[in-house]
């Protein structure tokens, strides 16, 4: 499928950049390169020739763009919390800026609050890169190793792929994790809480967690936290890390969201290394976020305490692949 690309040169805060839009009269999408490479919006245009958003964009964003409360955040090289933003890998231990909102902790990452740049572009993707030393080179001593971090934007008809290739150019192992924070909405139910949303996870497992650090304990999931059988959220209040999603090591839908009166659903679709979700239903409760992770919260500490939190190692030269898709069925 053949779409175009369109630029505008936009400010959001303190910042300002370039803005691609990438789609034709059905369906586009909206990325911010300086912004994070967020895919700010995600639309499909209905029957009536009305946009519809699939991803969640607060109405300040020009005003107050928080880099990880709207649209798709990548979370990179780590997502969520890591415990005190201190840990140690090979003998050495590294502290992190406590940027979470209590200040106790690191959350994120370096990549949804920093400028990206695009370096490909075609009929249907855009491409863009994150090289640790050459776009943040002040935070380089915070890490172990050097990273780049390339991500394409694939899109079609009535899908959205994310594949992300990371690369290890230093000459010292690379320790990392990849998330994406997507905040969903319904097309056809634009107006709908998050209460009202049905949400099917093939979860089997939580973290157990204290004030949302994982304990390293992993608990059968308690009933008014098990979505294996679709219901509305209702007043569920989630910030919670599950795990165990595959019958099979291979790709498949981990999640999904509907509503009970309006046709259609948004499946979540992931690459085995995906093996974490977190599910979180913001305060403002217009959109629930269905997050894939690559590995656990505060994964660097529970993997230097024995636990397999998912915590990935390159070696020298290495890279790493892996693609999720999200899906629109306009069908239920």
């Amino acid at each position: 499928m053949s779409f175009t690309i369109s630029t505008r040169e936009a400010t959001a805060g303190d910042k300002s950049g370039t803005v691609y839009t990438l789609g034709d009269d059905t369906a586009r999408i909206e990325v911010w390169p300086f912004l994070g490479f967020n895919c700010l919006r995600w639309q499909l245009r209905d029957a009536t020739g009305s946009w519809g958003d699939l991803l969640y964009t607060a109405p300040d964003w020009e005003q107050n763009p928080v880099p990880t409360r709207s649209g798709h955040p990548v979370l990179f090289p780590f997502p969520n919390r890591i415990e005190g933003g201190r840990f140690t890998f090979e003998g050495q231990t590294y502290q992190l800026p406590l940027n979470e909102a209590t200040g106790k902790h690191a959350i994120h990452g370096f990549t949804p609050r920093n400028p990206w740049r695009v370096i490909a572009t075609s009929a249907n993707s855009i491409t863009g890169e994150f090289h640790l030393s050459r776009d943040l080179p002040a935070s380089a001593p915070l890490w172990p190793a050097d990273f780049i971090l390339r991500l394409t934007y694939r899109l079609s008809a009535n899908s959205l792929d994310v594949h992300a290739h990371v690369e290890n150019p230093d000459s010292r192992p690379l320790p990392f994790g990849l998330g994406y924070h997507p905040y969903f909405r319904l097309p056809t139910a634009p107006d709908t809480p998050a209460d009202e949303m049905v949400l099917h996870s093939t979860a089997r497992v939580l973290w157990e967690a204290n004030e949302a650090i994982p304990t390293g304990r992993r608990l059968p999931i308690p009933a008014e936290l098990d979505f294996r059988t679709p219901r509305p959220v209702g007043g569920a209040v989630l910030d919670r890390l599950f795990t165990d999603l595959f019958d099979s090591p291979t790709e498949a839908t981990v999640a999904s969201l509907t509503h009970s009166t309006a046709m259609g659903s948004l499946l979540v679709e992931v690459a085995s290394a995906f093996r974490e979700l977190l599910i979180f239903t913001p305060p403002h409760r217009k959109a629930v976020a269905i997050e894939p992770y690559t590995c656990a919260t505060d994964a660097a500490n529970l993997t230097g305490r024995g636990t397999d939190a998912g915590w990935r190692v390159l070696a020298p030269g290495a890279s790493f692949s892996a693609t999720v898709n999200y899906r629109w069925k306009p069908e239920n």
